[in-house]
């Protein structure tokens, strides 16, 4: 199969996750329309991305549910665990720990940097804090593939480059800073512009009757 465009390898994501919730309260079967319903998405859309994948329903009964999940984590997940580190163990990066490690079977975070001397050494659900000096090393002696970069923006592109010249292939960025950068998957989390986007969209105007 062909690499898919990143914003249907979202949707399949998200549709797993509902998928799977459908699953554990014995629900078999969904149609389009429901799926696309419980994702404030078109059913077209669902469809498309379906048939993208090569998996087909039918009109009486819909999809299968445990055969779509199974079909999509074949797609989405790789062959056994990926290895992750969290830079910047702050509020949001310990927000983030928890949640993954609560959350994820697939992606592992497997050590964290910081240059907070009372954090180093320290361990945040179960993971070690390590000096950024350390970097580099523990990257590659863990086989680190992915990082999260949760650290003040000033130092995120030197980090970044750090990152990937020790085998870092994806990096998710929380900072505002915009990176540039080769040889790895950027994906960029713009916290404060969704919020001000949010706010835009909530104003009194929008909801006039």
């Amino acid at each position: 199969m062909r690499q898919l465009p990143e914003r249907t390898v979202e949707r399949l994501s998200q549709y797993r996750r509902v998928l799977l919730r459908l699953l554990s309260i014995k629900k078999e079967y969904i149609y389009s329309h429901e799926l696309a319903s419980l994702l404030h998405i078109t059913a077209v859309q669902v469809r498309r991305d379906i048939m993208l994948i090569g998996h087909t329903g039918t009109l009486r009964l819909g999809y299968k549910i445990k055969d779509l999940v199974d079909l999509i984590s074949t797609i989405i997940d790789t062959p056994g665990k990926r290895n992750l580190a969290i830079v910047g163990i702050g509020n949001l990066g310990q927000a983030l720990i928890n949640y993954i490690a609560s959350n994820q079977d697939k992606i592992i975070p497997v050590a964290i940097f910081d240059v907070n001397e009372k954090k180093i050494g320290s361990t945040f659900h179960g993971v070690t804090c390590y000096s950024m000096d350390m970097m580099e090393e523990i990257v590659k002696k863990e086989s680190i593939t992915i990082a999260l970069l949760t650290l003040p923006p000033q130092f995120a592109q030197s980090t970044a480059n750090r990152l990937i010249e020790a085998g870092v292939k994806g990096i998710m960025n929380f900072t505002p800073t915009l990176l540039n950068l080769q040889g790895a998957f950027l994906e960029q989390y713009d916290m404060i512009t969704s919020l001000e986007k949010v706010a835009y969209f909530s104003k009194p105007k929008f909801f006039v009757s």
